[in-house]
């Protein structure tokens, strides 16, 4: 299969959320049965792959990130219209929906976006859907913050041994907060402003349209901070230690590999934030997950089961490092 045809499986998402709006009853759901049932599944069952090509360069791939981008509003304003045009009970349903597409399509391409040059046009669509989703502290958080610092005791956003993700979630929103304000305070006072102003005018029109925005931004919320929890788990590295690959949990499984935007190699994209999301690479000498991200969310909300799991693939990896330096 051509590769970047397997990375268009990423639009099933939202595409699929705007279909079940739009449809209502019980097919608002779909989305939740896709992301949290499906998704899943698929994950387990394809197994995992190395192939990457560094070199790849192709249009289509940028065409495939920004049209993530572009329905990440899209989809928001089909659930408002129908919140504000057609309420009934489901709606509800609907925005956890909405919630699951602005996380695993939306927040992942800010943030692919996000690393692009500044107040370029792909930078301000990154703006735009953290927008949506009540983050626009999120870039300066995380090109200013977490990759200076990332597996280091002092990032907000990496989680050590036996942290749950529950306490996680409650601890680092805060920190974030107060790591982006000191970074960037007068862009971090603007976002706040423009999000409050996005709020006050919803609540005007309708507090039902503020209540649904509200619930699809945490759900979404939840999501990114479980990838933040997820990525670095247990992999600390000292002040003055120079960053490896050895301090980033990676996966190859397919289907994550083919929905999330090559997200879970993340071990490359942390030694070089700019490659685009198509060239990054496989690394041997990072730790691998036990499986996928979508398998991986359903583990980590019961901790002690995560915990076991995150602690044998550890085990392993320092074992194969030990084999490979005698």
């Amino acid at each position: 299969m051509v590769r970047w045809l397997v990375q268009t499986l990423g639009l099933f998402t939202p595409l699929v959320t705007i279909i079940g709006i739009l449809a209502g009853g019980w097919w608002t759901a779909s989305t939740l049965i896709l992301a949290l049932v499906v998704y899943p599944v698929l994950d387990f069952l394809l197994g995992e792959s190395s192939k990457t090509d560094s070199l790849e360069e192709s249009r289509v791939f940028d065409f495939i990130v920004h049209t993530h981008g572009i329905l990440v509003p899209v989809v928001i304003a089909t659930l408002l219209y129908q919140a504000y045009f057609d309420y009934n009970s489901f709606i509800w349903l609907a925005a956890v929906s909405v919630g699951l597409s602005s996380g695993a399509s939306g927040i992942i391409t800010a943030h692919e976006l996000g690393h692009r040059r500044p107040r370029s046009r792909s930078w301000w669509l990154s703006r735009l859907d953290l927008m949506c989703v009540l983050y626009l502290h999120f870039t300066v958080e995380h090109n200013h913050t977490h990759h200076k610092h990332w597996a280091k005791p002092r990032d907000p956003t990496s989680s050590p041994w036996k942290r749950n993700v529950y306490v996680h979630f409650i601890r680092t929103i805060p920190l974030q907060l107060m790591g982006a304000y000191r970074a960037k305070p007068k862009d971090f006072r603007y976002s706040m402003l423009v999000q409050l102003t996005l709020l006050v005018t919803l609540f005007i029109i309708s507090p039902v349209l503020l209540g649904v925005f509200l619930l699809q931004a945490v759900v979404a919320i939840f999501l990114l901070e479980f990838v933040n929890y997820l990525q670095h788990h247990g992999l600390v590295r000292g002040d003055d230690e120079r960053a490896n690959a050895g301090h980033a949990w990676e996966s190859r499984n397919r289907w994550s590999r083919w929905t999330l935007l090559e997200l879970p190699l993340h071990p490359s994209h942390h030694l070089r934030s700019s490659t685009p999301y198509q060239k990054l690479a496989v690394h041997e000498d990072s730790p691998q997950l036990p499986n996928g991200y979508y398998v991986m969310f359903w583990t980590a909300l019961i901790p002690p089961l995560f915990h076991h799991r995150m602690k044998k693939s550890y085990d392993k990896f320092q074992s194969k490092l030990a084999s490979s330096n005698p």
